[in-house]
């Protein structure tokens, strides 16, 4: 076991790599970071200043052997350097120290505050909502998909089959406009509910935040919506593929009932492919709640990185798209881990 997780953290660096060289170059040459620094005010000098400051005056492959070692947990700094970025970790030597530390994601060029702190703030909302959009979706998507599995070619069937293919056919932003506009405007006065909100309210006199989860109910179902069409789907067809098996026919010889039969055997037996939708999906909604969290007003990762977007304000963007990396590579993993829990049959080496 803790071979298998040594090697998929292995190819997980490598792909956190490649996330890197492509996130730097990527945005190279959209619009000059010193003038964006600057402002609209700022003469030739304050301009190469901060041209020298952000090492812009350095050739390309320099400025990206020093922005790995900013976002790299092991790293090579000066003394002076890890005073002024205010760098978290163990470090040791003289004036240039060999460490391990927190990566350093730089300063927004707008806000001049840490962009991991900036992400940090606002990465509680996008977890929250991930994880009640595959709440909503794993509830409501398992039983519907083993129902249509157990009740083949009846209106049950039928009727999910149909609801799960809208489910997928429709894009999150295009339902999420309509049912902002249904359910938070045209019948704010019946649901209680609003177009905008986030997952705090700000108390007017002393300023503190208070969770407030009634906003979290029109983005959770508008981003579990495609999840849970997907899961209906990949239950109905493993379900399927189980019920026609010997050992459910040697179930049912044995006297066992049918609520035993299909929830604990046939269920547990079909779940593979469920939790690879559930755990790739969870992965995808981190990305996926962007556009959510921009039509309602969520104030989370998706929010800050389109704000960041409008401002060409790139070191929040390229942590942003950093920190979704981590995630897909840490769920895969546990996906991976949680095969061999579910089904004894799959072994990890």
């Amino acid at each position: 076991m803790i071979r298998f997780i040594l090697t998929k953290l292995l190819y997980g660096i490598l792909v956190l790599t490649g996330v890197v060289v492509l996130v730097f170059f990527l945005f190279q040459g959209f619009g000059d970071p010193a003038r964006l620094v600057m402002g609209q005010t700022g003469d030739a000098a304050t301009q190469a200043n901060i041209r020298r400051e952000l090492n812009l005056d350095q050739p390309k492959w320099k400025q990206f052997v020093y922005y790995l070692n900013d976002v790299s947990p092991v790293c090579v700094h000066s003394a002076a350097s890890i005073k002024t970025k205010k760098l978290k970790g163990l470090f040791i030597g003289g004036d240039t120290k060999f460490g391990l530390k927190v990566p350093y994601l730089r300063k927004s060029y707008q806000s001049k505050r840490e962009v991991w702190s900036i992400l940090m703030q606002a990465l509680p909302g996008t977890i929250m909502l991930a994880l009640a959009a595959m709440i909503i979706a794993i509830v409501i998507g398992i039983p519907l998909g083993v129902a249509a599995a157990v009740k083949q070619n009846t209106w049950v069937d039928t009727s999910a089959i149909f609801s799960s293919i809208v489910g997928i056919s429709a894009p999150s932003f295009f339902m999420g406009i309509i049912i902002a506009y249904v359910f938070g405007f045209l019948l704010s006065n019946w649901t209680g509910l609003h177009i905008s909100g986030s997952w705090f309210d700000i108390d007017e006199v002393t300023g503190a935040r208070r969770l407030s989860m009634q906003n979290l109910i029109l983005p959770a179902i508008t981003l579990g919506i495609r999840p849970l069409a997907i899961i209906t789907q990949l239950t109905r067809s493993a379900m399927l593929d189980v019920l026609d098996q010997d050992y459910i026919r040697t179930a049912y010889a044995k006297g066992l009932s049918k609520r035993t039969v299909i929830w604990k055997h046939g269920l547990r037996n079909a779940l593979n492919p469920v939790i690879t939708a559930i755990t790739g999906w969870f992965a995808e909604l981190l990305a996926g709640a962007f556009f959510v969290e921009y039509i309602f007003g969520w104030q989370g990762i998706g929010l800050v990185t389109v704000g960041a977007l409008e401002k060409l304000d790139y070191p929040v963007v390229m942590g942003s798209v950093l920190v979704a990396a981590c995630f897909f590579i840490l769920i895969n993993i546990l996906a991976d881990i949680l095969y061999g829990v579910v089904d004894p049959r799959v072994r990890v080496h």
